[in-house]
């Protein structure tokens, strides 16, 4: 499929050209993180100002999984409790964490009116599958199991995230259908990973091969996989699951220029047919992990407010 860019996309993906940083897939682990660290510092808007901020310890059996509590000025109360959005970040299971996403839960919380909980899960190579989809929902439970506590109302509590964050919220809400979580109010899958078959045409098109490589999704895959075993589980392929009906409604959004654009793409058709709400929102001229560069582009600011609304309009 032809990927034009839009101006603006385009503008910034010569600078990354022209910076001539190393791949991701030529660095270690611990490099490519601090690298993706400082590249937030060029592409993060201005984190909008909120009411509070809290560190969280969620308790797990290896310890505990620091996250991130977030109340924006304007809150959505019935009875004094809120909704909430328990938020994945990406990075291919290897890279990011609390502070790459922190604007993006900041106006996650902002535009949505509701709390927002950041998880920081357990990354690969140190910690392989399932170790990342143990985490996400262990901290999904625990959030609805002290949501008094927290301030939220625990029939309101959404789930989504970013790239592998938006597979790690594909699976949250799979695992929450089949018993093994909480009851769910939506899910949002921004340009998610939910099929490491990848075997959709958007994997090997050279349009789509721009900040995600083609080079760099198999890099992920092979610090984050234990084999190709893993690639059949639906724990890991969301898209694998026997069935998708029963899931909560679902925002899903694509970008033009992903190498996951048509598995996002049949992930929404998919639920969809299996008669799930879907509201799907395709970005032609925008590129993988657009929605985290909101100082170049404005059409991460349009995504935010977009998703926004859908929360607003869930209750």
């Amino acid at each position: 499929m032809p990927v034009v860019l839009d101006p603006d996309a385009a503008a910034v993906y010569q600078a990354f050209l022209e910076a001539n940083r190393p791949p991701y897939e030529t660095l270690t682990a611990a490099e490519a993180r601090a690298d993706y660290s400082r590249a937030r510092f060029a592409t993060n808007p201005e984190p909008p100002e909120l009411a509070r901020i809290e560190a969280l310890a969620i308790p797990a059996p290896h310890g505990t999984i620091p996250a991130r509590l977030y109340v924006p000025m304007r809150l959505r109360q019935r009875d004094g409790l809120a909704p909430a959005f328990v938020f994945f970040h990406g990075g291919g299971w290897v890279i990011g964490d609390l502070d790459t996403h922190d604007v993006a839960a900041r106006k996650l919380a902002v535009e949505g009116e509701l709390i927002v909980i950041s998880v920081d899960y357990r990354l690969a190579p140190e910690h392989k599958f399932p170790a990342a989809v143990d985490d996400a929902i262990g901290a999904t439970h625990w959030v609805a199991a002290n949501a008094s506590a927290l301030g939220i109302d625990a029939s309101r509590i959404c789930v989504g995230g970013d790239s592998a964050g938006g597979n790690l919220a594909a699976v949250v809400a799979i695992a929450a259908r089949d018993g093994k979580g909480v009851g769910l109010a939506g899910q949002v899958l921004i340009y998610p990973a939910v099929d490491f078959a990848m075997t959709h045409a958007s994997h090997s098109e050279p349009e789509t091969s721009l900040l995600l490589t083609h080079s760099v999704i198999r890099w992920f895959r092979d610090h984050y996989l234990n084999g190709t075993a893993d690639t059949r589980d639906w724990r890991a392929s969301p898209a694998r699951a026997t069935t998708l009906a029963g899931l909560p409604p679902a925002y899903v959004l694509t970008a033009g220029g992903d190498p996951l654009r048509d598995e996002g793409d049949d992930y929404a058709q998919r639920l969809k047919a299996a008669g799930v709400p879907v509201a799907y929102r395709h970005f032609p001229g925008q590129f993988h992990g657009f929605f985290t560069m909101g100082k170049l582009l404005p059409q991460a600011d349009v995504a935010a407010a977009e998703i926004g609304a859908w929360l607003r309009e869930l209750g």
